[in-house]
């Protein structure tokens, strides 16, 4: 038996009629006939009483169109959950952010996510750059952020923003009475940094950065990238974070642009391997919710 034969026997017992069932099925009366006349072979019962004037149900007959209707139901909904889950509208998608996207653009992408994807079951996860590369060519992690280059063939990335780099003071250090500093002008300063274990390529860019300006900063506390500036504010040193640093809104710091606005990006990262539907509706949204951080002087 095929989901075709019982087609033919719901539209001819919701019709009554085998003229008006083969209208509505698109197909002439002798083959609808002869397809009913099989089932009702292959089942070994008739299904249908029929007459010169009408076309009546059996006991069996209304029982299996019952049933059929159910079945056809349900056949519906798979095909349409499984198309939902090909244009990946459905599913499950493994996100890791940094901690500072927490304060500046994730809001706003999963809002987005939310409103576009609402069958879409979202992981969140705040994990260190180097953490969510490793989960990343390990299948742990759908999608990362992390900053910096990635140098890795088995990882694709892409660009969300490009943030400039701030100098981080505490309120009240001599530097702040300017509007914008020049790096070599931070070279005896204390710097306050987090492990270059955490985030490799960020850490390597600013000592990069500082050594092109003619010094090797002074590092004398390393901690979380959010501890940093409540370092900063204690007074242990000076930090160059990303500009979205600003959302933070931590008292007891003063924020300023340094002279020839060097600048960070943000990029989205994913296993090249990834053909996840969910993956690529996400990536699709992020694209058209991301935009660069606010700058303020």
């Amino acid at each position: 038996m095929e989901l075709r034969h019982l087609r033919y026997f719901v539209a001819v017992a919701e019709e009554r009629h085998f003229g008006r069932a083969a209208k509505r099925l698109h197909m002439a009366q002798p083959p609808l006939s002869r397809q009913i006349q099989s089932l009702e072979a292959e089942l070994g019962f008739a299904l249908l009483q029929r007459t010169r004037r009408s076309v009546e149900l059996t006991p069996a007959g209304a029982v299996l169109l019952e049933r059929a209707r159910v079945l056809f139901t349900d056949v519906d909904r798979a095909i349409q959950e499984a198309r939902r889950a090909h244009t990946g509208e459905t599913g499950r998608i493994s996100v890791a952010y940094l901690s500072s996207l927490a304060y500046s653009g994730l809001t706003a992408l999963l809002r987005a996510l939310r409103e576009r994807l609402p069958a879409v079951e979202v992981t969140l996860r705040e994990m260190s750059p180097a953490a969510q590369l490793d989960a990343l060519k390990d299948g742990v992690l759908d999608v990362g952020f992390v900053r910096g280059p990635i140098d890795d063939p088995s990882l694709a990335s892409e660009c969300v923003r490009r943030e400039r780099l701030l100098v981080v003071l505490p309120t009240g250090h001599p530097l702040a009475a300017k509007k914008r500093i020049l790096l070599s002008a931070l070279g005896n300063e204390d710097f306050v940094t987090f492990p270059r274990s955490r985030a490799a390529a960020f850490f390597d860019t600013i000592m990069a950065m500082c050594h092109d300006a003619g010094f090797s900063p002074r590092i004398v506390q390393q901690a979380p990238q959010l501890d940093i500036v409540s370092l900063v504010a204690a007074g242990f040193g000076i930090a160059i974070m990303p500009e979205s640093i600003r959302e933070v809104h931590r008292p007891g710091l003063e924020l300023r642009p340094i002279i020839g606005s060097p600048s960070i990006d943000l990029l989205a990262a994913w296993r090249t391997s990834n053909t996840s539907p969910v993956l690529r509706t996400f990536l699709e949204i992020m694209r058209r919710v991301s935009a660069p951080v606010p700058s303020a002087d």
